[in-house]
């Protein structure tokens, strides 16, 4: 086990309330692009947009994704959408567990994908902050709607859900980044109740504000006791307290770790020490605890927090998270929040979380707060991205690089398909 003081990293390639959204220049003027770079936006700006695209498409269960090049280029429908010529597609597991296991396919065929970075090519604002032209980075987070899935070649969002890409950030690696990010501040900011408008070096959004003044109808019924259970401040983690995160070798954790270290938590890391454990030392991990000996893990936790831990992330199953429930057990008001389920023997002193991702695509108040922040934040260079993988082929190329995934041989590397 070990302990280290926040440094940074750079990252490598392989092959208040408020109901009105931050002014176009809130948090960040982004830096002009370069020459070479404006000029190949430019000429993807100009090249005609027809109503047929190349698609990939899922027919059944258990099935690979069909190229087809014949699929209609998403309308856009309402006031705030934009529509963005996909440039590189992020690669996340539920694009490969979800046919897979048969979840996430509102009906068949269907188009997955949640992570893409692209340009914008139609319906934006001349006077609003993301403009026809811009590189933008977009999590899809709103898996029902198919027009904004990330596996064709145009893709809808909204204005409120783009963040623009800086110049000094890589494209291909900002491809990794969005559903990771948007995960990660809707665990702290929302369920955990972190104020991240008290950082330092570039304050963030005080979400459980900013729920004050959002219409309760504005929010999806199942997610919305989960939008405004972090009332009292007392429950709120804060400064210097003590935050455990089973998974953090994952891309969530890695932004994760990244977005509590900048607020002043202390963070607990549970992982794979030997492959992770000097990345997550970088990133300013206080302690590491090897996955290898879950018993061993949970000991070493109590016996460090003095059986006083009392906020902690599970991102990998049920069974760790029962496991993480152990390591809460003789606190008060402690804070659990599952990724991928939770105990199924729950404790009368902890109060149980999911994500509440919708929030994020229903709320355009909340969601233009965070791209925002995400735009500063690169552009600052306050978080690293995930090293990536750049795999080759485009569209057609989309099954061999989920198998690359699958197969857990790109380690902690994320998978990037370039379209461009």
């Amino acid at each position: 086990m070990a302990t280290a003081t926040t440094t940074t990293t750079t990252t490598t390639t392989t092959t208040t309330k408020t109901m009105n959204p931050p002014s176009p220049d809130a948090y960040v003027q982004l830096e002009t692009p370069p020459v070479v770079i404006q000029e190949k936006q430019e000429s993807l700006q100009s090249s005609p947009i027809l109503d047929r695209q190349r698609a990939l498409l899922i027919h059944a269960a258990q099935q690979p994704y069909t190229l087809v090049t014949d699929h209609l280029v998403p309308a856009i429908l309402k006031d705030g959408e934009i529509l963005v010529k996909v440039v590189a597609i992020g690669l996340n597991p539920v694009d490969w567990k979800g046919p897979a296991f048969n979840f996430g396919l509102p009906s068949l065929p269907w188009i997955n994908g949640r992570d893409l970075t692209g340009l914008v090519v139609r319906g934006s604002d001349p006077s609003g902050r993301v403009r026809t032209g811009d590189l933008v980075l977009v999590p899809s987070t709103d898996y029902r709607d198919i027009r904004k899935a990330a596996f064709q070649e145009y893709a809808i969002t909204t204005a409120s859900n783009a963040a623009r890409i800086p110049s000094t950030t890589c494209p291909k690696a900002a491809a990794s980044l969005g559903v990771a990010f948007v995960a990660a501040v809707l665990s702290l900011g929302v369920s955990l109740g972190l104020d991240l408008s008290a950082i330092d070096a570039l304050p963030g959004p005080d979400l459980i504000n900013t729920l004050k003044g959002v219409d309760e109808n504005e929010i999806p019924v199942d997610v919305r006791g989960e939008c405004f259970s972090a009332s009292e401040d007392a429950d709120r983690i804060k400064k210097g307290d003590w935050l455990a995160i089973w998974g953090a070798s994952t891309t969530t954790g890695f932004i994760t770790l990244q977005l509590a270290k900048l607020a002043g938590l202390h963070v607990i890391c549970v992982a794979d020490v030997a492959r992770h454990g000097a990345k997550l030392l970088e990133l300013g991990a206080d302690l590491l605890v090897d996955r290898q000996d879950p018993e061993r893990a949970v000991q070493i936790i109590q016996g460090v927090t003095n059986n006083k831990l009392r906020y902690a992330i599970d991102i990998v199953g049920r069974e760790t998270a029962t496991l993480l429930q152990r390591t809460l057990a003789n606190s008060e008001r402690a804070h659990l929040l599952g990724y991928a389920g939770l105990p199924k023997e729950p404790l009368e002193n902890i109060k149980y979380h999911n994500i509440p991702v919708k929030l994020f695509h229903s709320s355009p108040a909340v969601g233009e707060q965070m791209v925002c922040w995400l735009e500063g934040l690169m552009q600052s260079k306050l978080v690293n991205l995930p090293d990536i993988v750049q795999a080759q082929g485009g569209l057609g190329g989309v099954n061999a690089a989920l198998e690359l995934l699958r197969s857990g041989s790109v380690g902690g590397k994320r998978v990037v398909v370039n379209l461009d």
